[in-house]
Protein backbone atom coordinates (compact mmCIF):
# COMPACT_ATOMS: atom_id res chain seq x y z
CA UNK A 1 0.00 0.00 0.00
CA UNK A 2 0.85 3.16 -0.81
CA UNK A 3 -0.26 7.10 -0.57
CA UNK A 4 0.22 9.45 -2.84
CA UNK A 5 -0.20 13.44 -2.72
CA UNK A 6 1.15 15.25 -5.25
CA UNK A 7 -2.27 16.63 -6.28
CA UNK A 8 -3.14 18.31 -2.88
CA UNK A 9 0.02 20.39 -3.02
CA UNK A 10 -1.23 22.94 -4.79
CA UNK A 11 -3.62 23.89 -1.92
CA UNK A 12 -1.25 22.67 0.72
CA UNK A 13 2.61 23.12 0.10
CA UNK A 14 5.20 20.22 1.24
CA UNK A 15 6.76 23.02 3.42
CA UNK A 16 3.65 23.91 5.22
CA UNK A 17 3.00 19.73 5.59
CA UNK A 18 6.48 19.68 7.02
CA UNK A 19 6.22 22.76 9.38
CA UNK A 20 3.34 21.35 10.73
CA UNK A 21 4.70 17.37 11.08
CA UNK A 22 5.23 17.19 14.47
CA UNK A 23 1.96 17.85 15.11
CA UNK A 24 1.03 14.67 13.28
CA UNK A 25 3.70 12.79 15.20
CA UNK A 26 2.69 13.83 18.65
CA UNK A 27 -1.00 12.73 17.90
CA UNK A 28 0.80 9.72 16.42
CA UNK A 29 2.60 9.15 19.89
CA UNK A 30 -0.62 9.66 21.66
CA UNK A 31 -1.83 7.06 19.98
CA UNK A 32 0.87 4.46 20.40
CA UNK A 33 1.40 5.28 23.85
CA UNK A 34 -2.77 5.16 24.53
CA UNK A 35 -2.59 7.99 27.13
CA UNK A 36 -4.47 10.43 25.27
CA UNK A 37 -8.37 10.29 25.27
CA UNK A 38 -10.37 6.81 24.97
CA UNK A 39 -7.39 4.91 25.49
CA UNK A 40 -9.43 2.24 27.13
CA UNK A 41 -10.66 1.35 23.31
CA UNK A 42 -7.02 1.18 22.10
CA UNK A 43 -6.84 -2.50 22.38
CA UNK A 44 -7.63 -2.36 18.49
CA UNK A 45 -3.35 -1.45 18.57
CA UNK A 46 -2.07 -4.35 19.35
CA UNK A 47 -4.29 -6.71 18.37
CA UNK A 48 -3.89 -8.31 15.07
CA UNK A 49 -0.24 -9.40 16.64
CA UNK A 50 -1.72 -10.78 19.69
CA UNK A 51 -4.16 -12.73 17.86
CA UNK A 52 -3.40 -16.59 18.33
CA UNK A 53 -3.31 -19.80 16.12
CA UNK A 54 -5.70 -21.00 18.64
CA UNK A 55 -8.02 -18.24 18.24
CA UNK A 56 -7.89 -18.19 14.24
CA UNK A 57 -8.71 -21.86 14.65
CA UNK A 58 -11.61 -21.53 16.78
CA UNK A 59 -12.95 -18.58 14.60
CA UNK A 60 -12.19 -20.92 11.87
CA UNK A 61 -13.84 -24.29 12.67
CA UNK A 62 -16.64 -22.60 13.88
CA UNK A 63 -17.23 -20.63 10.44
CA UNK A 64 -16.06 -24.48 8.55
CA UNK A 65 -19.28 -25.70 10.79
CA UNK A 66 -21.72 -23.09 9.67
CA UNK A 67 -20.92 -22.98 6.14
CA UNK A 68 -21.33 -26.87 6.11
CA UNK A 69 -24.56 -26.81 7.07
CA UNK A 70 -26.02 -23.85 5.65
CA UNK A 71 -27.07 -21.91 2.05
CA UNK A 72 -27.00 -18.57 3.98
CA UNK A 73 -25.71 -16.77 7.18
CA UNK A 74 -27.30 -14.29 7.99
CA UNK A 75 -25.01 -11.61 9.89
CA UNK A 76 -27.05 -9.38 12.76
CA UNK A 77 -25.75 -6.57 13.74
CA UNK A 78 -25.80 -2.30 12.98
CA UNK A 79 -22.61 0.08 12.80
CA UNK A 80 -19.16 -1.24 13.44
CA UNK A 81 -20.59 -4.86 14.34
CA UNK A 82 -21.29 -5.46 10.62
CA UNK A 83 -19.62 -2.86 8.20
CA UNK A 84 -16.30 -3.76 8.80
CA UNK A 85 -17.15 -7.62 7.48
CA UNK A 86 -19.50 -6.75 4.48
CA UNK A 87 -16.69 -4.50 3.24
CA UNK A 88 -14.38 -7.30 3.40
CA UNK A 89 -16.65 -9.95 1.83
CA UNK A 90 -18.08 -7.88 -1.03
CA UNK A 91 -14.68 -6.32 -1.73
CA UNK A 92 -13.75 -10.56 -2.16
CA UNK A 93 -16.52 -11.90 -3.25
CA UNK A 94 -17.71 -12.81 -6.82
CA UNK A 95 -19.84 -9.95 -8.12
CA UNK A 96 -22.68 -12.30 -8.56
CA UNK A 97 -22.25 -14.47 -5.89
CA UNK A 98 -25.80 -15.17 -5.03
CA UNK A 99 -26.69 -16.23 -8.71
CA UNK A 100 -24.22 -18.98 -8.51
CA UNK A 101 -25.80 -21.79 -6.28
CA UNK A 102 -22.38 -24.15 -6.38
CA UNK A 103 -20.71 -20.41 -3.94
CA UNK A 104 -22.24 -21.03 -0.38
CA UNK A 105 -23.25 -20.00 1.87
CA UNK A 106 -24.09 -16.93 0.77
CA UNK A 107 -23.85 -14.08 3.64
CA UNK A 108 -26.72 -11.79 4.25
CA UNK A 109 -27.58 -9.28 7.00
CA UNK A 110 -29.97 -8.09 9.60
CA UNK A 111 -30.18 -5.76 12.42
CA UNK A 112 -28.76 -2.52 10.47
CA UNK A 113 -32.27 -1.57 9.62
CA UNK A 114 -35.90 -1.82 10.89
CA UNK A 115 -37.45 -1.80 7.59
CA UNK A 116 -40.46 -4.34 7.90
CA UNK A 117 -40.31 -5.23 4.48
CA UNK A 118 -37.28 -5.86 4.22
CA UNK A 119 -37.42 -8.44 7.44
CA UNK A 120 -40.10 -9.81 5.27
CA UNK A 121 -38.13 -10.68 2.06
CA UNK A 122 -35.36 -12.07 4.25
CA UNK A 123 -38.06 -14.45 5.87
CA UNK A 124 -39.50 -15.21 2.81
CA UNK A 125 -35.78 -16.42 1.61
CA UNK A 126 -35.29 -18.08 5.12
CA UNK A 127 -38.10 -20.27 4.57
CA UNK A 128 -36.74 -21.79 1.27
CA UNK A 129 -32.88 -21.97 2.44
CA UNK A 130 -30.88 -23.57 5.28
CA UNK A 131 -29.14 -21.38 7.21
CA UNK A 132 -26.98 -20.10 10.44
CA UNK A 133 -27.73 -16.99 12.26
CA UNK A 134 -24.15 -15.07 13.48
CA UNK A 135 -25.65 -11.96 16.47
CA UNK A 136 -22.65 -9.74 17.30
CA UNK A 137 -23.70 -7.12 19.88
CA UNK A 138 -22.08 -6.41 22.96
CA UNK A 139 -24.97 -5.92 24.75
CA UNK A 140 -27.96 -7.49 23.48
CA UNK A 141 -30.29 -4.19 23.73
CA UNK A 142 -29.41 -2.08 20.82
CA UNK A 143 -32.86 -1.99 19.06
CA UNK A 144 -31.69 -2.61 15.59
CA UNK A 145 -30.06 -6.19 15.96
CA UNK A 146 -32.17 -6.88 18.78
CA UNK A 147 -35.31 -6.84 17.37
CA UNK A 148 -34.00 -8.31 14.20
CA UNK A 149 -32.95 -11.33 16.24
CA UNK A 150 -35.98 -11.35 18.27
CA UNK A 151 -37.86 -12.05 14.80
CA UNK A 152 -35.36 -14.46 13.66
CA UNK A 153 -34.21 -16.80 16.56
CA UNK A 154 -37.91 -17.25 16.50
CA UNK A 155 -38.06 -18.40 13.07
CA UNK A 156 -34.91 -20.54 13.24
CA UNK A 157 -36.62 -22.55 16.53
CA UNK A 158 -40.04 -22.92 14.64
CA UNK A 159 -38.01 -24.25 12.02
CA UNK A 160 -35.39 -26.29 13.17
CA UNK A 161 -36.68 -27.41 16.63
CA UNK A 162 -35.28 -26.04 19.85
CA UNK A 163 -32.02 -28.23 19.91
CA UNK A 164 -31.06 -28.04 16.39
CA UNK A 165 -31.18 -23.93 16.22
CA UNK A 166 -29.14 -23.83 19.35
CA UNK A 167 -26.34 -25.25 16.78
CA UNK A 168 -26.80 -22.89 14.60
CA UNK A 169 -26.89 -20.01 15.95
CA UNK A 170 -23.67 -17.85 17.11
CA UNK A 171 -23.44 -15.03 19.45
CA UNK A 172 -20.01 -12.58 19.22
CA UNK A 173 -20.83 -10.29 22.52
CA UNK A 174 -19.51 -9.12 26.09
CA UNK A 175 -17.06 -11.67 27.67
CA UNK A 176 -19.30 -11.38 31.35
CA UNK A 177 -22.40 -9.35 31.03
CA UNK A 178 -25.48 -8.00 29.13
CA UNK A 179 -28.18 -9.39 27.34
CA UNK A 180 -26.95 -11.39 24.42
CA UNK A 181 -24.24 -12.87 26.61
CA UNK A 182 -27.08 -14.15 29.37
CA UNK A 183 -29.08 -15.54 26.61
CA UNK A 184 -26.32 -17.39 24.87
CA UNK A 185 -24.75 -19.11 28.54
CA UNK A 186 -28.66 -20.18 28.90
CA UNK A 187 -28.83 -21.72 25.62
CA UNK A 188 -25.81 -22.78 25.18
CA UNK A 189 -25.13 -21.12 21.96
CA UNK A 190 -21.32 -21.07 20.71
CA UNK A 191 -19.56 -17.77 21.51
CA UNK A 192 -16.93 -15.65 20.84
CA UNK A 193 -15.95 -12.14 22.50
CA UNK A 194 -15.90 -8.72 21.64
CA UNK A 195 -12.89 -7.14 23.77
CA UNK A 196 -13.67 -5.12 26.39
CA UNK A 197 -10.81 -2.36 24.95
CA UNK A 198 -11.96 -2.74 20.86
CA UNK A 199 -14.94 -0.14 20.20
CA UNK A 200 -17.54 -0.87 17.68
CA UNK A 201 -15.88 0.40 14.52
CA UNK A 202 -12.66 -0.56 14.78
CA UNK A 203 -13.38 -4.48 15.60
CA UNK A 204 -13.60 -5.86 12.36
CA UNK A 205 -10.37 -7.87 13.22
CA UNK A 206 -11.90 -9.39 16.47
CA UNK A 207 -14.30 -12.17 15.83
CA UNK A 208 -16.90 -9.56 14.66
CA UNK A 209 -15.78 -9.33 11.52
CA UNK A 210 -13.18 -12.29 11.40
CA UNK A 211 -16.12 -15.12 12.04
CA UNK A 212 -18.36 -13.69 9.05
CA UNK A 213 -15.59 -13.42 6.80
CA UNK A 214 -14.04 -16.72 7.50
CA UNK A 215 -17.81 -17.98 6.66
CA UNK A 216 -17.82 -16.48 3.46
CA UNK A 217 -14.70 -18.64 2.89
CA UNK A 218 -11.93 -16.25 2.86
CA UNK A 219 -8.90 -16.50 4.59
CA UNK A 220 -8.59 -14.55 8.06
CA UNK A 221 -5.51 -15.59 8.28
CA UNK A 222 -4.67 -13.40 5.68
CA UNK A 223 -6.32 -10.61 6.46
CA UNK A 224 -4.62 -10.41 9.69
CA UNK A 225 -0.92 -10.53 8.12
CA UNK A 226 -1.70 -7.68 6.53
CA UNK A 227 -2.77 -5.70 9.72
CA UNK A 228 0.52 -7.03 10.92
CA UNK A 229 2.34 -6.11 8.65
CA UNK A 230 0.95 -2.27 8.85
CA UNK A 231 1.51 -2.00 12.05
CA UNK A 232 4.96 -2.96 12.25
CA UNK A 233 5.27 -0.53 9.06
CA UNK A 234 3.33 2.08 11.21
CA UNK A 235 4.96 1.48 14.70
CA UNK A 236 8.88 1.46 12.73
CA UNK A 237 8.12 5.10 11.64
CA UNK A 238 7.20 7.56 14.00
CA UNK A 239 8.33 10.68 11.88
CA UNK A 240 6.32 12.25 9.38
CA UNK A 241 8.24 11.79 5.94
CA UNK A 242 7.67 7.91 6.58
CA UNK A 243 5.06 7.30 7.85
CA UNK A 244 1.79 7.22 5.46
CA UNK A 245 -1.29 7.60 8.54
CA UNK A 246 0.41 10.72 9.68
CA UNK A 247 0.61 11.87 6.09
CA UNK A 248 -3.05 10.85 5.11
CA UNK A 249 -4.17 12.76 8.77
CA UNK A 250 -2.08 15.21 8.54
CA UNK A 251 -2.87 16.74 5.34
CA UNK A 252 -6.37 15.96 5.81
CA UNK A 253 -6.03 18.60 9.14
CA UNK A 254 -4.39 20.85 7.00
CA UNK A 255 -7.27 20.59 4.49
CA UNK A 256 -10.13 20.94 6.59
CA UNK A 257 -8.07 24.44 8.15
CA UNK A 258 -8.23 26.08 5.29
CA UNK A 259 -12.08 25.37 4.61
CA UNK A 260 -12.72 21.97 3.33
CA UNK A 261 -14.58 20.45 5.53
CA UNK A 262 -15.92 17.49 2.94
CA UNK A 263 -13.96 14.48 1.89
CA UNK A 264 -15.29 12.26 -1.09
CA UNK A 265 -13.98 8.74 -0.90
CA UNK A 266 -13.70 7.40 -4.31
CA UNK A 267 -12.92 4.30 -6.38
CA UNK A 268 -13.60 3.32 -9.86
CA UNK A 269 -13.94 -0.14 -8.29
CA UNK A 270 -17.62 -1.08 -7.18
CA UNK A 271 -16.25 -4.08 -5.29
CA UNK A 272 -14.80 -1.29 -2.70
CA UNK A 273 -18.49 0.29 -2.56
CA UNK A 274 -18.82 -1.63 1.46
CA UNK A 275 -15.64 -0.18 1.95
CA UNK A 276 -16.13 3.37 1.77
CA UNK A 277 -19.19 2.66 3.85
CA UNK A 278 -16.75 1.44 6.66
CA UNK A 279 -14.46 4.34 6.02
CA UNK A 280 -17.75 6.68 6.74
CA UNK A 281 -18.62 4.94 9.54
CA UNK A 282 -15.49 5.00 10.94
CA UNK A 283 -14.20 8.48 10.78
CA UNK A 284 -17.92 10.04 10.64
CA UNK A 285 -18.59 8.65 14.15
CA UNK A 286 -14.68 9.15 15.47
CA UNK A 287 -14.45 13.04 14.56
CA UNK A 288 -17.65 14.47 14.46
CA UNK A 289 -17.35 15.67 18.13
CA UNK A 290 -17.69 18.96 19.36
CA UNK A 291 -19.26 21.00 16.26
CA UNK A 292 -15.65 19.77 14.50
CA UNK A 293 -14.77 17.19 11.81
CA UNK A 294 -14.68 16.18 8.37
CA UNK A 295 -17.65 15.30 7.06
CA UNK A 296 -17.08 11.63 4.99
CA UNK A 297 -18.96 10.47 1.87
CA UNK A 298 -18.20 8.51 -1.05
CA UNK A 299 -18.94 7.60 -4.64
CA UNK A 300 -17.91 4.93 -7.10
CA UNK A 301 -16.78 6.14 -10.59
CA UNK A 302 -17.21 6.25 -13.02
CA UNK A 303 -21.09 5.51 -12.40
CA UNK A 304 -21.40 8.56 -10.07
CA UNK A 305 -19.19 11.05 -12.48
CA UNK A 306 -22.35 11.05 -14.50
CA UNK A 307 -24.58 11.94 -11.02
CA UNK A 308 -22.21 13.60 -8.45
CA UNK A 309 -19.13 14.68 -11.52
CA UNK A 310 -20.72 17.62 -11.77
CA UNK A 311 -20.75 18.88 -8.79
CA UNK A 312 -17.70 17.64 -7.83
CA UNK A 313 -16.32 19.56 -10.70
CA UNK A 314 -17.50 23.27 -10.74
CA UNK A 315 -19.74 22.93 -7.45
CA UNK A 316 -18.90 24.89 -4.39
CA UNK A 317 -15.30 24.38 -3.34
CA UNK A 318 -15.55 22.65 0.14
CA UNK A 319 -14.34 19.48 -0.53
CA UNK A 320 -10.88 17.40 -1.32
CA UNK A 321 -10.88 13.63 -2.81
CA UNK A 322 -9.17 10.76 -1.69
CA UNK A 323 -9.31 8.09 -4.54
CA UNK A 324 -8.84 4.30 -3.58
CA UNK A 325 -7.17 2.88 -6.53
CA UNK A 326 -6.30 -0.66 -7.54
CA UNK A 327 -3.79 -1.21 -9.63
CA UNK A 328 -4.16 -5.25 -11.12
CA UNK A 329 -7.34 -6.47 -11.84
CA UNK A 330 -7.69 -10.40 -11.47
CA UNK A 331 -9.23 -11.44 -14.71
CA UNK A 332 -9.08 -9.98 -18.64
CA UNK A 333 -12.36 -9.44 -20.67
CA UNK A 334 -11.39 -9.19 -24.13
CA UNK A 335 -12.54 -6.44 -26.29
CA UNK A 336 -13.73 -8.16 -29.37
CA UNK A 337 -13.14 -6.48 -32.96
CA UNK A 338 -16.12 -5.13 -35.10
CA UNK A 339 -15.63 -4.61 -38.79
CA UNK A 340 -17.80 -2.13 -38.81
CA UNK A 341 -16.96 0.03 -35.74
CA UNK A 342 -20.22 1.89 -35.86
CA UNK A 343 -19.41 2.78 -31.78
CA UNK A 344 -16.33 4.16 -32.96
CA UNK A 345 -14.40 1.87 -30.36
CA UNK A 346 -11.56 -0.01 -32.41
CA UNK A 347 -9.24 2.67 -31.35
CA UNK A 348 -9.35 0.73 -27.60
CA UNK A 349 -8.87 -2.74 -28.85
CA UNK A 350 -5.18 -3.21 -28.18
CA UNK A 351 -6.24 -1.93 -24.56
CA UNK A 352 -7.03 -4.07 -21.61
CA UNK A 353 -10.38 -2.90 -20.03
CA UNK A 354 -8.61 -2.54 -16.78
CA UNK A 355 -5.96 -0.26 -18.84
CA UNK A 356 -9.22 2.10 -19.71
CA UNK A 357 -10.27 2.39 -16.73
CA UNK A 358 -7.08 3.34 -15.05
CA UNK A 359 -6.85 5.79 -17.87
CA UNK A 360 -10.11 7.10 -17.17
CA UNK A 361 -9.36 7.39 -13.12
CA UNK A 362 -6.22 9.44 -14.83
CA UNK A 363 -8.60 11.78 -16.59
CA UNK A 364 -11.39 12.13 -13.66
CA UNK A 365 -8.37 13.35 -11.06
CA UNK A 366 -6.39 15.69 -13.63
CA UNK A 367 -9.97 17.44 -14.39
CA UNK A 368 -10.90 17.31 -10.16
CA UNK A 369 -7.43 18.89 -9.80
CA UNK A 370 -8.00 21.44 -12.54
CA UNK A 371 -11.09 22.20 -11.25
CA UNK A 372 -9.60 23.03 -7.84
CA UNK A 373 -10.19 19.39 -5.85
CA UNK A 374 -7.07 18.78 -3.89
CA UNK A 375 -6.51 15.15 -4.91
CA UNK A 376 -5.09 12.05 -2.28
CA UNK A 377 -4.29 8.53 -3.68
CA UNK A 378 -4.36 5.77 -1.67
CA UNK A 379 -3.09 2.63 -3.91
CA UNK A 380 -2.89 -1.22 -3.27
CA UNK A 381 -1.96 -3.49 -5.94
CA UNK A 382 -4.75 -5.80 -5.94
CA UNK A 383 -7.82 -6.53 -3.94
CA UNK A 384 -7.06 -9.42 -1.99
CA UNK A 385 -7.39 -10.40 2.39
CA UNK A 386 -3.57 -8.92 2.66
CA UNK A 387 -3.90 -5.44 1.14
CA UNK A 388 -7.37 -5.37 2.53
CA UNK A 389 -5.92 -5.77 6.51
CA UNK A 390 -3.46 -3.34 5.26
CA UNK A 391 -5.88 -0.92 4.29
CA UNK A 392 -8.50 -1.60 7.25
CA UNK A 393 -5.30 -0.76 9.61
CA UNK A 394 -4.12 2.11 7.87
CA UNK A 395 -7.16 3.69 8.45
CA UNK A 396 -7.91 3.02 12.00
CA UNK A 397 -4.32 4.41 12.92
CA UNK A 398 -5.42 7.53 10.72
CA UNK A 399 -7.71 7.98 12.40
CA UNK A 400 -7.11 7.79 16.03
CA UNK A 401 -4.28 10.95 14.81
CA UNK A 402 -7.40 12.55 13.05
CA UNK A 403 -8.78 12.83 16.09
CA UNK A 404 -6.52 13.57 18.31
CA UNK A 405 -5.46 16.31 16.08
CA UNK A 406 -9.07 17.76 16.81
CA UNK A 407 -8.99 17.36 20.52
CA UNK A 408 -11.87 15.34 19.94
CA UNK A 409 -11.82 11.26 21.75
CA UNK A 410 -11.93 9.24 18.50
CA UNK A 411 -13.09 6.43 20.31
CA UNK A 412 -16.72 7.76 22.28
CA UNK A 413 -20.01 8.59 20.36
CA UNK A 414 -22.63 10.75 22.35
CA UNK A 415 -24.31 12.05 19.88
CA UNK A 416 -25.30 8.80 18.42
CA UNK A 417 -27.65 8.24 22.07
CA UNK A 418 -29.92 11.61 21.34
CA UNK A 419 -32.15 10.01 18.88
CA UNK A 420 -32.25 6.58 20.61
CA UNK A 421 -33.35 8.86 23.56
CA UNK A 422 -35.67 10.39 21.41
CA UNK A 423 -37.04 7.07 19.80
CA UNK A 424 -37.55 5.43 23.14
CA UNK A 425 -39.76 8.35 24.56
CA UNK A 426 -42.04 8.35 21.53
CA UNK A 427 -42.00 4.13 21.85
CA UNK A 428 -43.12 4.97 25.62
CA UNK A 429 -40.22 2.72 26.40
CA UNK A 430 -40.28 2.21 30.48
CA UNK A 431 -37.72 5.05 31.73
CA UNK A 432 -38.15 7.51 28.83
Amino acid sequence: MKITFNDALFAVSMDELRGHAALGEAAFQTAVQKNGRGNDFLGWIDLPAEISDDDMKSVEACASAMAAQSDVVVVIGIGGSYLGARAVIEALQHSFRPMLPQQKPTILYAGNSMSEDYLHDLLDVLDKKDYSLVVISKSGTTTEPALAFRILKQHCEQKYGLDNARKRIVAVTDRARGALKTLATEEGYPTFVIPDDVGGRYSVLTPVGLLPIAAAGFSVRKLVEGAVAMRQRLLDAPHFDDNPAIQYALIRYMLYNQGLKLEMMTSFEPKLFYFIEWFKQLFGESEGKDHKGIFPAGAIFSTDLHSLGQYIQEGTRQLFETVLTVENAHYKVAIPADEKNTDGLNYLQHRSINEINHIAQQGTCMAHVDGGVPNIQVVIPEINEFYLGELIYFFEMSCAISGYMLEVNPFDQPGVEAYKRNMFKLLGKPGF
